[in-house]
This record gives structure tokens, C-alpha cells and sequence, in this order.
């Protein structure tokens, strides 16, 4: 077998193992860096920081607003806390939150549910929708409070579903490239 012959089958068995690794739609996600790119909110580090990093630089207050981020406070389950976008205030005590890296590992979930269960009213306390059960479940979380995104006259809705493509997009420059150098390699033949 010569170079050029070699090299085309390994050409072609990498471009299949990118198809199987790389399928257009995978992307994982962290919390934090899904949340900063669906609200615009620049804030670096683990989740639990994003509160105190916030103050000075961003509007922060206990009443969701859609495209605020609600920022929970690290706790026995969740060490690094977590970030998740506001996407619809349903009434006072319930919105629905899109955010990576919840249910599933390095998943996106879009529009889900989460209910201020504080006695105070003040979103505190919440429970979040958690899909292997299909339900809020038991686990009250403690919240910080909502880190709102500087007024720029920005729709957040748009914000999120540009944040997406541009992950989807990546994908699929991925997977298009594996296909490249797969017809490249069978052309070789």
C-alpha cells in the first residue's frame, strides 16, 4: 500500500469518527458560559461568584425580568452554584428559565419551569423543573437574586436564539469538513 492510499484511509476513517463525535447539534454547554451568551451579561467564572462580580457592573434585585439571569448560591448539590436565564415571567411566583447543564449533563433546556417557594415571596427559595422525574421535584435551591443586563434595547429572545445557532453553526462546520475530507479520501480511489 503506498502514502497516498494510507493516507486517504485515514483521512476517511477520521472524518467518520468527527460524523460520530461531532453530530450537528452536540455542543456542550457549561451554565455559566450558556448564560453569558444567551443575556449579555459578561461575567467570568464559576456560577457562585456571579452575584458578588456582578455588583457595580450590573443592576441586581429579587424580581425576575426576562432576560435577567438568576444567579443561585452554591449548596451541597450544586458546589459551583448555578446561572440560568429569566425567558418568560408567568406571574409573581413562577417564570420559565433556559439554561444549560441542569437536567442533563452539558444539555440546553429552554422554557422551563421554576416557582419562588420562599415564605417571603422574594425569590429566595425556588424549585426548578428537573426532566428525568418530569416534575419540580423535592429540592428547594437558595437563589441570590436576578442579575439584570444593561438596557440596550436588546431583544433577549433574539439574544438566545443567536447564542444557539452560533453553537449549532459550529457543529456543523464540523461535521461539513468531516464530510470534505471523507469525499476527498473516496476520490483518492
Amino acid at each position: 500500500m503506498n502514502f497516498r492510499a494510507l493516507a486517504a484511509r485515514f483521512a476517511l476513517v477520521f472524518s467518520c469518527g468527527l460524523m460520530v463525535a461531532a453530530p450537528a447539534s452536540a455542543h456542550f454547554w457549561q451554565c455559566v458560559t450558556f448564560a453569558r451568551s444567551v443575556s449579555g451579561i459578561d461575567i467570568h467564572g464559576n456560577a457562585n461568584t456571579w452575584w458578588s462580580k456582578a455588583a457595580g457592573h450590573y443592576q441586581r434585585g429579587h424580581t425576575p425580568k426576562v432576560g435577567a439571569v438568576m444567579s443561585f448560591e452554591a449548596n451541597g448539590r450544586m458546589r459551583m452554584g448555578h446561572v440560568a436565564m429569566v425567558s418568560q415571567v408567568v406571574n409573581d411566583r413562577e417564570v420559565l428559565l433556559t439554561h444549560a447543564n441542569w437536567s442533563r449533563p452539558g444539555a440546553v433546556e429552554r422554557n422551563v419551569r421554576a416557582v419562588d417557594v420562599s415564605p417571603n415571596n422574594d425569590w429566595s427559595q425556588v424549585k426548578v423543573w428537573y426532566a428525568p422525574t418530569g416534575d419540580l421535584g423535592t429540592t428547594v435551591y437558595p437563589v441570590n437574586g436576578f442579575i439584570y443586563a444593561n438596557d440596550d434595547g436588546g431583544d433577549a429572545t433574539a439574544t438566545t436564539t443567536s447564542a444557539v445557532l452560533t453553537a449549532d453553526q459550529k457543529a456543523d462546520q464540523k461535521t461539513n469538513l468531516a464530510n470534505v475530507i471523507a469525499l476527498a479520501a473516496i476520490q483518492k480511489f
